[in-house]
């Protein structure tokens, strides 16, 4: 073997070094009057660790925000605008339309959802992704409640109602999850794109373990650190995305089965 103008020769036949794939990770940011965090959010995924040879793309729909947040966004995104896509819809919607809108823009191999306030950490990124990357999983749960050295007690209305919905997420689904209400949830892309999601807020989250659930999707859990905020610090979900959650959990589990989504005209 000879090198001629910078190419191998193999058997008679100019040879190319194989360029070692990137894989692409898109996240999900859906994004709701956070003017006072989003900034902080972007700078903490940007800096995230992630597995070699791996690229990121940031979605962010900004969720008809009546504050400065699309700014804030914007301050950011100047800096880094081949990473941070940013779209909008013109009126508040909700989580779960800006979550459908985010996954129908993403490219990446794998998706993970981030809220854009700073409960949940980028740097547990590479927990995530790792089954993922290994083949073990199609989706990876993030828990707040798995055993770590140390963890922030939560309100004791929040915890009985997230054990609450995902023990009935767990009975209709046969799952054994531990936190169910996650944000959390990193999957691969082409699996959740073609399940069709229609829950608009909240009730995005047990309508997508359900349905991942229903299509025998190889579902993992691992340990997150957790920072919760207050109501007065810009909490929004309360006791009304409870019972809707309820009401998907039922619907989705016993009612209704719709977990392939038709290819569009």
């Amino acid at each position: 073997m000879h090198e001629t103008e910078g190419l191998a020769t193999v058997l008679g036949r100019e040879y190319v070094p194989e360029i070692e794939k990137r894989t692409l990770v898109s996240v999900l940011v859906p994004l709701y009057n956070e003017e006072d965090f989003i900034e902080e959010c972007l700078k903490r995924v940007l800096s995230a660790p992630l597995p070699p040879e791996t690229d990121l793309e940031i979605v962010v729909v900004d969720d008809g925000s009546t504050d400065d947040s699309v700014q804030a966004v914007f301050n950011v995104q100047s800096q880094h605008s081949k990473t941070i896509h940013l779209l909008s819809h013109k009126q508040n919607k909700g989580k779960g339309a800006a979550i459908h809108t985010a996954l129908d823009y993403a490219s990446g191999e794998f998706c993970i959802i981030q809220d854009a306030d700073l409960e949940y950490s980028p740097k547990e990124y590479l927990n995530l992704l790792a089954p993922l990357y290994s083949g073990a999983a199609d989706v990876v749960f993030g828990s707040r409640f798995v055993t770590t050295p140390e963890r922030q007690v939560f309100s004791s209305w929040h915890f009985v109602a997230n054990k609450f919905l995902t023990l009935l997420c767990n009975r209709f689904s046969n799952l054994k999850l531990t936190d169910m209400e996650t944000c959390y949830k990193a999957f691969r892309t082409s699996l959740v794109k073609s399940i069709p999601l229609r829950s608009q807020r909240f009730g995005i989250e047990p309508e997508l373990t359900i349905k991942l659930a229903q299509r025998r999707a190889r579902i993992y859990e691992t340990s997150i650190s957790y920072h919760g905020r207050t109501y007065k610090e810009g909490k929004k979900i309360g006791l009304k995305d409870a019972l809707s959650a309820t009401f998907v959990i039922l619907r989705y589990g016993m009612l209704q089965r719709d977990i392939y989504r038709k290819n569009k005209p």
